[in-house]
């Protein structure tokens, strides 16, 4: 099978197994742990961050966020399609009992206008204050797009105007820097905090980090026991995430290269199922609507093919490449897609 669902797929290295094997014990809920500490320590330097703390996963990474930053009460302004909205059932207002406002955006950047329209620093008699400017990058539902750096400095600009922070939820930040051709702390210099997965592109079996003030991420450690995400002898998964961030970072424009050719070729089958333009990191949404068979269906007649996609909306599919698709699992999806199409034709061409 030729997995591309999501770079959540990816296998650890064998220099993170090694580095597993010879990871330290120590009880991180506790007295903590000498290789989670170590990746903290790591995390907060790429990021530019004075702290972090490691968790379970992204969505968790996301939700200690909001609770850390959600003692001001009011509401969160973020782009309409982020995936804490669209992916994550509601722990914004489930768990961490926030407001939010979905504003519209394009390709995952939220409308300045409809942001200087909405913030504001305190409640009022009859609208609530803003507790929070929340930002994605890259942002999943806009096909693995990156935000500008210019439009970062825009938002943070208008919230620190209005005196409230600023998050980035940059589960691929490292994808979005590469694409910008800078360094994760350029991206996030724009946040008062940030938070990123080791465990897609970059290869780490499990985990997540929140990078922020030390005064943020002690608070942020308290919400982490909360929630559930204290991990005890955390070292040896810790070990391979320390590995991803010195080790596999480099490598990431490689995927992004290897998304554009799959978008290539998947426009000359047919120009109504992308555009390559639109791709820009390692995440490739196609339409199949011209076919008249909804992306469910076309999900499961690749799997007979022997590639795995992930229907991401009624009529799109989401391609995630990662380390283990290279061009050989490239031309073998485009050659399944290819028969596929060719097998159903258009709806036009059906009727």
């Amino acid at each position: 099978m030729i997995d591309l669902r999501s770079d959540t797929v990816t296998k650890p290295t064998e220099a993170m197994l090694d580095a597993m094997q010879s990871a330290t014990f120590g009880d991180d809920s506790r007295d903590g742990d000498a290789t989670v500490q170590k990746l903290e320590a790591l995390a907060a330097r790429k990021t530019g961050k004075d702290a972090a703390v490691y968790v379970p996963s992204g969505t968790m990474s996301n939700l200690v966020s909001l609770l850390a930053h959600g003692d001001r009460g009011g509401e969160v302004l973020l782009e309409a399609t982020s995936h804490i909205l669209t992916a994550e059932l509601g722990g914004i207002s489930n768990i961490a009992a926030m407001f939010y406002r979905g504003l519209p955006g394009r390709r995952g950047a939220m409308d300045l206008d409809a942001l200087r329209d909405h913030i504001r620093p305190r409640i009022t008699r009859n609208r609530l204050g803003t507790a929070l400017v929340w930002m994605e990058t890259t942002h999943n539902a806009a096909g693995g797009a990156v935000l500008p750096l210019t439009h970062l400095a825009e938002v943070q600009k208008l919230a620190r105007e209005n005196e409230v922070p600023v998050h980035i939820d940059g589960a691929r930040i490292f994808n979005a820097a590469a694409a910008l051709g800078v360094g994760a702390k350029e991206v996030a210099k724009h946040s008062d905090t940030v938070c990123f997965c080791v465990s897609k592109g970059l290869s780490a079996p499990i985990g997540s980090l929140v990078c922020g003030s030390l005064e943020f991420i002690e608070r942020a450690r308290g919400f982490r026991r909360m929630v559930g995400g204290n991990m005890r002898q955390a070292g040896p998964i810790a070990a391979a995430g320390i590995v991803a961030l010195e080790n596999m970072v480099e490598r990431l424009p490689e995927d992004h290269r290897t998304a554009k050719r799959l978008a290539a070729g998947l426009h000359a089958i047919d120009a109504s199922i992308i555009d390559p333009a639109a791709v820009e990191t390692n995440l490739v949404r196609v339409s199949v609507r011209a076919s008249g068979r909804q992306a469910a269906e076309w999900s499961a007649d690749l799997k007979q093919r022997g590639v795995l996609v992930s229907p991401c909306a009624t009529w799109e599919l989401r391609f995630v490449t990662h380390r283990h698709i290279g061009d050989a699992e490239v031309d073998h999806a485009l050659s399944a897609f290819a028969d596929a199409w060719k097998q159903f034709g258009t709806a036009d061409k059906r009727r």
